[in-house]
């Protein structure tokens, strides 16, 4: 079994479904975030919608299986840059029980984890 396709293949469903999700069935959920961060109107929906387009570039970028190193290193900006913004927009996400910050730190992980070993795949299939 591939364990490199797998934790890939998960990773791109994980950036398709929050796309979905973020921007037709939770919305609400992340304007109210963004409003609890002073981000409201015009600002906040572009946002949302912002962050659906990466999320769901990333998650197409991962099944295309191109330039895998690059994609791997966006993933862990994104990843970052999220976590940080939720945070200084709302602290107690770190100690939600559904642990919608905690969990970047295995996804962080398995994302650079997958970096470090994308060169040697590269190498054997070139």
């Amino acid at each position: 079994m591939n364990m490199h396709l797998i934790a890939r293949l998960s990773l791109s469903l994980l950036w398709i479904t929050t796309s979905v999700a973020s921007l037709f069935f939770a919305k609400d959920i992340g304007l109210e975030v963004l409003a609890n961060g002073g981000i409201t109107g015009f600002a906040a929906d572009w946002m949302i919608l912002l962050g659906s387009l990466v999320d769901a570039v990333i998650g197409i970028w991962l099944l295309l299986d191109w330039r895998m190193r690059a994609c791997y290193l966006i993933q862990l900006i994104v990843v970052v840059t999220y976590t940080i913004l939720l945070t200084v927009i709302d602290p107690s996400f770190w100690l939600h029980p559904f642990g919608p910050v905690t969990k970047n730190i295995p996804l962080l992980v398995m994302i650079y984890y997958l970096y470090r070993n994308s060169e040697r795949l590269d190498d054997v299939t070139t």
